[in-house]
């Protein structure tokens, strides 16, 4: 049993920027634990590609990116959520860059992208489309100088709580032993849960295992039917899914069909630039009607030498399997990338537990709304992670509702859970195929044996309050779509949370 100021879960760059920032504010050395499954290095942030936006270009204004995000939000983010972020982007950027993370440049300045649903080219990128890799290979030698205890491969197991307070976790040593890590403060910082379905951008360890951790332990969770599926990930059979950044689409990639036919300006005025849940179901509407598992999307008729440039990874990845993307277009279909949805927070990472603050993609706190506007992750990690260190004492008040869910359990393997919520509560959805899957998992009955690290119990969980969520609202609104519910309803202009029947 070990005793800190702080804990952190999680080793994306919103647990790292945390734990870094503790290891100043907690008052000495040894103070700070991060615990995380894997390798420290493994997490979604390592495989973010487009970068982070932040209005710091000539002519743009915090304001512009304001009205950016609440649109591509559709009527559900939080504006002073918003505005926070907004406003303290620069600030964030700044610190990132003492830090020593190598922003791209471009005539001697940083150079700034585009991407889709932003007004103004305001995406700051690192290593060509490699961002997120350059930032958290930073992030984690900042981290280990700075005196944090770092146990990897110790995976949390549940929150503890005593008194109704949140005072650390309990983790699974690589032996297979328990070691109780007690703290004053617990940060959730896990990441999301991409690996709910069959294909996703997400690393083998997005198993949504914070979001589980905390309503388990009392925490409300919000917004749980909203799941982001990006709408350009690489589709070829036997191969990886590997994401092709929507950068792409900001230097001017097309989309087109199997007859090679451009297709998004039919769907939005914005065409290849819409935003990401109008762009992936064109993308599904144009797969169905050629029956065909992708579509194409085309750089071939840009600059060859700038494109292997500016996207020197996709360049290679997709070079392996015999694509050269400056001659030949890509398949891309599209793929589950990011949960909206979380543990809900306050401006200041409070969640409803005492003693359990969140940030990051595991977290709620309401700038995201509906749908995410691109690039606004990595911002939204840093901006809350830092406010989350700096909370004073108190806890997030919600109406939340209490949600009543059969004991753990667990599908037999995580491909039947990976198909079940693929064709259920995927990117259309509908009553019949909710209530269908909502009865299969309500049926299971635990398999502690089966599931040692409790990943597919903690996934099953989290698919049912998706499943449920999706359910309860009968609309359609940013990346949740009902087939049978496809108008957008003012009724339903509000979020959902839940917490658990106790």
């Amino acid at each position: 049993m070990h005793d800190y100021d702080f804990l952190i879960v999680g080793s994306g760059i919103a647990g790292l920027y945390a734990a870094l920032l503790a290891t100043h504010s907690s008052g000495g050395a040894g103070s700070v634990a991060l615990i995380t499954k894997g390798p420290v290095e493994e997490s979604n942030t390592k495989y973010a590609q487009g970068g982070i936006a932040a209005a710091v270009g000539p002519g743009d204004t915090a304001s512009q990116h304001f009205a950016d995000t609440r649109e591509a939000g559709a009527g559900l983010c939080v504006p002073a959520a918003v505005q926070v972020m907004v406003r303290d982007a620069p600030d964030r950027i700044r610190r990132l860059t003492e830090l020593g993370v190598p922003w791209d440049t471009q005539q001697g300045g940083i150079a700034l992208g585009n991407e889709a649903a932003h007004s103004q080219p305001r995406i700051l990128h690192a290593g060509g489309a490699r961002t997120g890799d350059a930032i958290e290979t930073v992030m984690v030698d900042r981290v280990r100088q700075a005196g944090v205890e770092v146990l990897d491969r110790h995976a949390a197991t549940s929150l503890l709580v005593e008194d109704g307070c949140c005072v650390g976790a309990r983790t699974r040593r690589p032996d297979g032993s328990t070691l109780d890590v007690l703290a004053a403060r617990t940060i959730l910082a896990t990441g999301g849960a991409g690996q709910l379905y069959t294909l996703t951008t997400n690393p083998e360890v997005a198993t949504g295992d914070g979001v589980a951790l905390a309503f388990r332990a009392g925490a409300a969770v919000r917004d749980m039917e909203f799941v982001q599926f990006h709408p350009t990930a690489l589709r070829l059979p036997g191969v990886p899914t590997f994401l092709i950044s929507e950068a792409l689409r900001g230097e001017g990639a097309i989309l087109r069909n199997r007859e090679g036919q451009r297709f998004m300006p039919r769907y939005h005025t914005r065409g290849e630039l819409a935003a990401r849940d109008i762009v992936a179901r064109a993308i599904v509407n144009e797969m169905n009607a050629a029956g065909s598992p992708y579509v194409w999307l085309d750089v071939s008729h840009l600059d060859p030498d700038h494109v292997a440039a500016r996207f020197p990874g996709i360049h290679q990845y997709c070079l392996r399997y015999e694509i050269d993307i400056t001659r030949e277009p890509i398949p891309v279909a599209p793929a589950a990338h990011y949960m909206m949805g979380g543990v809900a927070t306050d401006l200041w990472g409070r969640t409803t537990l005492p003693g359990l603050l969140a940030c990051g993609e595991v977290a709620n706190t309401g700038v995201h709304g509906a749908n995410r506007l691109a690039s606004n992750s990595l911002l939204e990690t840093v901006v809350f992670a830092q406010r989350a260190v700096e909370a004073d004492a108190g806890t997030l008040a919600i109406d939340a509702v209490r949600l009543e869910l059969p004991a753990d359990a667990a599908p037999t393997d995580r491909e039947a859970l990976q198909t079940l919520l693929w064709d259920s509560a995927g990117i259309v959805r509908d009553g019949g195929g909710l209530r269908s899957a909502r009865g299969i998992l309500d049926g299971l009955r635990d398999n502690p044996n089966h599931d040692s690290k409790g990943e597919l119990t903690n996934m099953t969980l989290y698919g049912r309050l998706i499943i449920e969520a999706a359910l309860r609202r009968e609309e359609s609104r940013g990346a949740h779509f009902r087939a049978d519910f496809p108008d957008t309803q003012s009724s339903w202009a509000r979020s959902q949370s839940f917490e658990a029947a106790r």
